[in-house]
């Protein structure tokens, strides 16, 4: 129970402080059993970002577990400050950022660059949710172009997954059955037919990852691709200590230089991060159709400024490959599926993403928990970016509406995927220009638009 209950029709109760709504649990929404359980295991993919700070930033494990714990109080802030979706990291931009990272090396030269890189995607977002001109400037980016960095950064995903030495080549049982049983559940047309008719299909789809996870935990350790779990009792304890040896304010600021290289690859996050904004806000317009009881305020600068909050504490206590981003899509599309059933199943979409991010918050102390997945943290990495691939391919094709746009996607993507974000958008423009456009210019006309057999006889 909350202390402040919500009339039928009326918005979730909130202090208003500027352009935010505070929501507080037990005050403003209840407390949501079911995504705490959810959040118990799921808790485990924000520590799947530890392997990528010891890699490419050159981190001590106990110090990327303090920069985690930074990462946690960002992903409680969007429920707090009133954004009704469940917040992540840009997940398909991780491997354009790899790419952008792998220029430098591990240590003080990466931290810099990655300070760099984050601060821009702080700067874009604050700008942009302030002027209210987000949504303005991503209409503007031709469907080529947005379709190319989507397609580009699901094939850098899977491909990082897959080639020699990827993790998916050296635990290839574990990851190869997680990986199908997560697609099976998440996007199978056979499975959808099986939920609607069977109420265990359904609860399990209700979990989302967190089925596939299990299964490939339990197939790793069964085939002995991961180690056992060395299991711990306690509270866990990062170095936060030892974190500022790691930090911008010690190893210093980055130069000029490396903040023009990262304009490419900040660009391309923002423009992933929109992407997954108007996902986020179909999703709550579904979840609405269905909920009358409950006013969903859905407001995109809102959106813009709490990302940007959350970016900048990234950018100077912990600056992370996954950069800060507006949605968690998995997380996301499984609540608003609970969320369907009434107001017993959950009392307001708040109380379910509030309830998920505190628990996850909580879950980082529980050092049992956190020692048990330790050993099988690539997993839970390696099932989100195999994920991310398969949904960026997916939604970047669907944009795409001629063979013209579809070529120049195509192209783009693979220069993207291969050479970094900066030859990815520069081969994008440059195709653009000169194949896209009738005239150099002028705008582009409503006959690009056609649909096929009209564009080969225009």
């Amino acid at each position: 129970m909350a202390l402040n209950e919500r009339k039928d029709g009326q918005e979730q109760p909130f202090w208003p402080v500027g352009p935010f709504k505070v929501r507080l649990p037990f005050i403003h929404y209840r407390w949501e059993k079911a995504e705490f359980v959810q959040a118990l295991i799921m808790f485990v993919v924000s520590l799947g970002m530890i392997p990528l700070l010891t890699q490419y930033l050159g981190l001590p494990y106990e110090v990327a577990l303090a920069y985690v714990f930074i990462g946690g109080v960002g992903f409680m802030l969007p429920a707090l400050l009133g954004v009704a979706m469940v917040p992540g990291w840009i997940t398909p931009a991780i491997p354009v950022v790899l790419l952008y990272l792998g220029k430098f090396e591990p240590g003080p030269e990466a931290i810099k660059a990655l300070f760099a890189l984050q601060i821009l995607v702080f700067a874009i977002f604050f700008v942009l949710g302030i002027t209210k001109l987000g949504g303005k400037l991503v209409n503007i980016v031709p469907n080529s172009l947005k379709a190319g960095i989507m397609i580009g950064a699901g094939i850098a995903a899977l491909t990082g997954e897959i080639q020699a030495g990827g993790r998916l080549y050296n635990t290839p049982i574990s990851l190869i059955i997680g990986s199908l049983l997560a697609v099976y559940i998440l996007f199978s047309l056979s499975y959808r037919t099986l939920v609607q008719k069977a109420k265990f299909a359904r609860v399990i789809a209700n979990y989302g990852l967190v089925p596939a996870m299990i299964a490939a935990m339990l197939i790793g350790w069964g085939v002995k691709e991961y180690k056992f779990p060395d299991v711990q009792w306690g509270i866990t304890q990062p170095a936060f200590g030892d974190m500022w040896n790691y930090l911008p304010f010690t190893v210093g600021f980055p130069t000029i230089d490396m903040f023009l290289l990262a304009v490419p690859t900040a660009l391309i996050a923002y423009i992933i991060a929109f992407g997954d904004i108007i996902v986020g806000n179909t999703l709550l317009d579904q979840g609405a159709k269905v909920r009358k009881d409950e006013h969903i305020d859905i407001n995109v600068d809102r959106v813009h400024l709490v990302t940007a909050m959350r970016n900048l504490l990234h950018s100077f206590f912990a600056p992370y490959p996954g950069l800060a981003g507006p949605l968690w899509t998995p997380v996301q599309a499984t609540m608003m599926e609970r969320y369907k059933y009434g107001r017993t199943a959950m009392d307001s979409i708040y109380s379910g993403s509030g309830t998920f991010w505190i628990a996850g918050f909580i879950a980082l102390f529980i050092l049992p928990l956190v020692s048990i997945f330790q050993p099988i943290l690539p997993i839970a990495l390696s099932l989100s970016l195999i994920i991310t691939g398969y949904v960026c391919i997916s939604v970047g094709i669907e944009q795409l509406q001629t063979n013209t746009e579809r070529g120049v996607a195509g192209m783009m993507a693979v220069v993207l995927a291969v050479h970094g974000a900066t030859y990815g958008l520069l081969a994008g423009v440059v195709l653009y220009f000169i194949v896209e456009k009738k005239s150099l210019f002028a705008k582009k006309t409503q006959e690009t638009h056609l649909p096929e057999e009209q564009e080969k006889s225009a």
